[in-house]
């Protein structure tokens, strides 16, 4: 059985505003199911854009005889940086889909029953096209309402916006004009960490954590940068998908990359990608307002409330499968996880 669902996408530069109508399936498919996504677009940019097939698919193991399994993952969709086409998926059961309340992403969910007499595993796996462009400031939203205002200003369970992490600040002056504020937030954040994997506790976007140690990964610059933006009032939200390599035709892709957005009235959303300016320091000045192309989008906020509402509680952020079995969340260990991607043209 398949099932379809459409997309229509108008996609450029910042400067247009992205046409979305995207319905949630109440029903999937069972055994080897098919998802299609149509979109139209006027165009993406040549100067700095990328085609490209991503899979993303896992395996979960080890599971018990008679177990109730649940499984929630992101699905990429378009938006002004990007259009997505899903060309496949095979999903064991049914496939529904379902969108978070606050942020919108589009959920995928399967439900199933382990056989009373044995155990073993569950795959699936989602096959997509991605034509991704170069991200500036994107003005589709040049004043936010006050639910997003307020969404976007509010604290997440790691993101304070008081406290420690704005200590930073305590001897800065704030520029008054929005997008210098942001620069002198991005500088602080970027002179104050070092990208580094070799502490624990890295990982988890905490800002606390980032503001003590110094270190960490992206989830961790972009949670104190987002952290000390709210704290001043300033819109910021955080971003998650995957790196796709420059330098690669093709290839597995070995883990997650975010990055994170501020608003300003009047200008839109400016992106920044501090923990890639720290790494390429050649390049700061670019990750102030410029995201490249290599990277494709899968969810956006922290705290997400996944749909139907896990029985533990919502995610820290959603970028990889989340399984809960009997009730309870399945091992990382247990669940093997395969991304990779193919330029396409």
């Amino acid at each position: 059985m398949k099932f379809e669902f459409f997309v229509r996408g108008c996609v450029c530069l910042a400067s247009i505003g992205l046409l979305t109508a995207l319905g949630c399936v109440e029903s999937g498919s069972t055994d080897s199911g098919s998802i299609k996504l149509q979109s139209s677009s006027d165009g993406i940019s040549d100067v700095d854009s990328r085609q490209f097939e991503f899979d993303y698919a896992a395996d979960i193991q080890e599971l018990p005889a008679n177990a109730s399994v649940r499984i929630w993952f992101p699905v990429a969709e378009s938006n002004p940086q990007q259009t997505v086409e899903v060309l496949s998926s095979e999903v064991p059961g049914e496939l529904t889909l379902n969108r978070d309340k606050k942020y919108q992403n589009q959920i995928g969910y399967i439900e199933q029953q382990m056989d009373e007499s044995e155990g073993g595993a569950l795959q699936f796996a989602v096959k997509y096209k991605v034509n991704r462009a170069e991200a500036a400031t994107d003005d589709s939203a040049l004043s936010l309402g006050s639910e997003q205002k307020k969404l976007f200003l509010s604290a997440n369970a790691m993101v304070p916006i008081e406290g420690k992490p704005q200590t930073l600040l305590a001897d800065k002056q704030l520029p008054t004009d929005p997008v210098d504020a942001g620069l002198l937030l991005y500088d602080t954040v970027e002179n104050h960490m070092t990208y580094d994997k070799s502490k624990p506790g890295y990982g988890k976007g905490d800002a606390v954590w980032a503001c003590d140690s110094q270190t960490g990964n992206c989830t961790d610059f972009h949670s104190l940068f987002i952290s000390l933006a709210r704290s001043q009032q300033i819109p910021a939200k955080f971003e998650i998908g995957f790196p796709i390599p420059p330098d690669q035709q093709d290839g597995k892709i070995g883990g997650y990359h975010c990055w994170a957005w501020f608003h300003a009235d009047g200008i839109g959303w400016t992106p920044v990608d501090i923990s890639e300016a720290d790494k390429n320091p050649s390049m700061k000045d670019y990750y102030f307002g410029k995201l490249s192309a290599d990277r494709v989008t899968f969810s956006k906020g922290r705290d997400i409330e996944l749909v139907p509402e896990a029985d533990q509680g919502p995610l820290n952020y959603f970028v990889y499968p989340y399984v809960e079995v009997n009730g309870e969340p399945w091992p990382k260990e247990k669940i093997k996880l395969n991304f990779s991607f193919k330029n396409s043209h």
